[in-house]
């Protein structure tokens, strides 16, 4: 502990009232966030343990009867608990895999763009899927897709071929899933990138032009390293959800003929939690993934400051 944070620990709590009391405007926007996160957040907490509970809504949260950590095990020894973990976390993968090195390359093309018309116009279409909820991004995809009427197969069939009904394929499913994804969040995801690269020094590529560095290397060189702290920032941070797929839209997607390569942990939960009525055993689920994410997010961030020098503690 350096001596700046040892004097910061020893203010007098009278100094802490009077600095409260001075800026007394700035500390009351922390109202609203704090009372969000208590009641929202951290309430909620205190009923979680209706996961280790036999939960039943007439006894309430409290006097439900404890059966310890049956609820878990019911989870673990579910018939479709590996097919559950194993889309859930092919598809976080596939998207983070897929999604962050697309939005690093769409904020650094916006980056070096010199044309403020079109990176402007690029940066509006790029941003605009985000805002669209599932439920239309289903139906565009159904305009695109539909194995009737769709552009991409009348396309098909234009040049011979078989219509495909991409939506309840096994093999074309997964596919879609992922790039819609990307398509949907690449561009809103770009902005943490494109904030990054506006605070490189711009003297950095001056000096690169000098020597005679083309543009590939000055991004190589001199673009990706400047901005290295923040990709690990947000991988770091995705890895910690990595076992949520997306519920909004693997709801929206799937059908009953690709249940095998669709359902995920969350639709699953959805069925048995909410359908069913199980709430204890979707809590214990939802305690399962958190505890999880954790334990991903310490492990990697340990990993990557050993390997990088780059972490989020």
């Amino acid at each position: 502990m350096n001596a700046q944070e040892t004097n910061v620990l020893n203010v007098p709590k009278k100094d802490l009232w009077k600095d409260i009391k001075r800026h007394f405007s700035v500390y009351a926007l922390l109202v609203i966030p704090v009372v969000y996160y208590a009641i929202l957040k951290y309430g909620p907490i205190l009923n979680g343990q209706i996961a280790f509970k036999d939960f039943a809504p007439i006894d309430g949260v409290w006097g439900s009867t404890w059966v310890g950590f049956k609820n878990f095990m019911n989870f673990f020894h579910s018939f479709y608990f590996g097919e559950l973990l194993r889309n859930t976390i092919l598809y976080s993968l596939a998207k983070l895999c897929i999604s962050v090195p697309l939005s690093i390359i769409l904020s650094v093309c916006l980056y070096e763009c010199t044309h403020n018309m079109l990176r402007r116009i690029v940066q509006t279409l790029a941003y605009l899927p985000h805002f669209l909820s599932w439920v239309i991004m289903y139906g565009i995809l159904l305009v695109l897709l539909a194995p009737g009427d769709g552009m991409l197969n009348d396309l098909i069939k234009f040049c011979g071929g078989k219509p495909i009904d991409f939506l309840t394929n096994t093999h074309t499913f997964p596919v879609i899933v992922i790039l819609s994804d990307a398509w949907k969040e690449m561009g809103w995801a770009a902005i943490i990138f494109i904030a990054a690269l506006m605070g490189i020094d711009p003297s950095l590529f001056e000096a690169a032009m000098v020597e005679g560095a083309s543009a590939v290397q000055r991004v190589w060189y001199i673009t990706i390293p400047s901005i290295k702290p923040v990709i690990v920032t947000v991988v770091l941070l995705k890895l910690g959800t990595i076992l949520d797929a997306g519920f909004n839209q693997m709801f929206m997607l799937y059908s009953v003929p690709v249940y095998s390569v669709a359902d995920i942990i969350d639709t699953w939960v959805y069925r048995q939690g909410l359908l069913q009525f199980e709430f204890a055993l979707a809590t214990a689920v939802g305690i399962f993934k958190g505890v999880i994410g954790m334990l991903l997010v310490m492990v990697s961030n340990k990993v990557v400051k050993k390997l990088t020098e780059s972490s989020l503690l």
